[in-house]
């Protein structure tokens, strides 16, 4: 065989070779434009459940102007859930959505892998045959054609075979690094669909405690007025003599604050444990702390937060101590208190539900549970507080029931006004 025909026949198996690289694409287009639809699908349901999710907020705000009675606070609840059910809907949706671009971006991957290995086979290929010819010296080559003219035509091929090989190495860098691009794509697809499960996980927890908080009320009220506004003036008279009691204790606990064992007043030192932060109570004297409270202080601050929203460690640390409310209408009713590792510990109040146990080690930002209006709140609300740590104890309250329950307490100077860190 000639050098000219021998190098037609290797830039012929060259081009074979390469035709994967663009065959797979074609064969993949129609698989592809139906994932592509049913993306397009889940996102054009998710557009519309996030509208129907603005409606329920437009209507929760205003039933939450509205006079507090057992129909307003029931209304409530229920928009609660249906905005909890669309919002788990859109979780859903947006699950399945990123699993079928995980999907899309796989496929590419495959066809990707497989043109470069035929890329490389057509590659070595060529340079086997090319190594056959360069190993001939330029003169070996013009006497070995039939006349000069061929000789020429031969050079000519083997530079057009080089050009040919360029062409394709250009080709598979190309390749490799759209293929490490849909990679890293594919990693980070995976990471937003961790968290999106996450996010639902959250989500039919936040469902639950409401659905709990619901039954729990019309149980204690058997659908009566009557009984909804005695329950919240018991709540209101147990958060008199709760302050009361806890000023009074606080005040006979001796303390004196090193500030060498807590950090600097700067904001960022804590993370703030709701998602959507709304403080609707300051901390410490405030121009309605004296009528809201028997000491004339608040110590810590109140944020507004619905029955079952997400309630988050404002630091990584240990869970020393929860309640889970035993007594009805008294003292915080169900808490979380965290000791971080600063020297501060968070107290975390009137939760619908704990989803922590003492002991536990918990991150910064891992929910802990869920807001509520346990204890003495009479309407849904986070209380937040912040101590220096090594200043806090425990100690048994007397609920004007006669149940006792545990509740945290510690000196005056010890309470921290939790916007100095957050």
């Amino acid at each position: 065989m000639s050098i000219r025909l021998r190098y037609s026949v290797a830039l012929g198996v060259l081009s074979l070779l390469c035709a994967p690289l663009f065959f797979w694409n074609a064969a993949s287009a129609e698989s592809a434009a139906e994932i592509q639809q049913q993306i397009d699908e889940q996102n054009t349901q998710i557009a519309q459940l996030n509208k129907e999710i603005e409606q329920y907020q437009k209507q929760l705000d205003a039933t939450s102007a509205k006079k507090q009675t057992l129909q307003s606070t029931l209304d409530g609840l229920n928009l609660s859930l249906k905005k909890l059910g669309a919002s788990i809907s859109v979780t859903k949706k947006q699950i399945t959505s990123t699993q079928l671009q995980i999907q899309q971006l796989a496929n590419g991957i495959a066809g990707k892998e497989a043109s470069i290995d035929s890329g490389k086979s057509g590659l070595s290929e060529s340079l086997r045959r090319l190594n056959e010819t360069e190993t001939q010296s330029l003169a070996l080559q013009v006497l070995a054609a039939e006349d000069v003219s061929t000789a020429w035509e031969d050079i000519d091929a083997i530079q057009s075979l080089q050009n040919s090989i360029n062409d394709l190495i250009a080709i598979l860098g190309k390749e490799k690094q759209s293929l490490t691009d849909t990679k890293m794509a594919t990693e980070e697809k995976k990471a937003e669909l961790l968290n999106q499960q996450r996010a639902l996980t959250a989500q039919q927890g936040s469902l639950n405690a409401t659905k709990k908080a619901q039954s729990e009320l019309l149980a204690q009220t058997k659908s009566q007025e009557s009984a909804y506004q005695n329950l919240i003036a018991q709540k209101q008279a147990e958060k008199v003599a709760f302050e009361s009691a806890l000023f009074e204790l606080a005040s006979k606990l001796e303390y004196t604050l090193d500030p060498s064992k807590v950090p600097p007043a700067v904001q960022g030192v804590l993370h703030w444990p709701l998602d959507n932060v709304f403080v609707t109570q300051q901390f410490g004297k405030t121009s309605v702390s004296g009528r809201l409270y028997a000491s004339g202080t608040h110590d810590g601050i109140d944020f507004r937060a619905a029955v079952g929203t997400p309630v988050r460690a404002s630091l990584s640390g240990t869970v020393a101590e929860i309640n889970q409310g035993a007594a009805p209408s008294c003292q915080y009713g169900k808490w979380v208190l965290i000791r971080h590792g600063n020297g501060l510990s968070t107290l975390y109040a009137h939760l619908s539900e704990i989803s922590v146990q003492k002991g536990q080690t918990v991150g910064t930002g891992q929910i802990i549970g869920y807001a509520g209006s346990t204890g003495y709140a009479t309407g849904p609300h986070l209380h937040f507080t912040v101590y220096a740590s090594d200043a806090v104890s425990y100690k048994q309250y007397r609920c004007k029931s006669g149940k006792h329950v545990m509740i945290p307490i510690a000196p005056l100077e010890a309470y921290l006004n939790p916007l100095n860190y957050l």
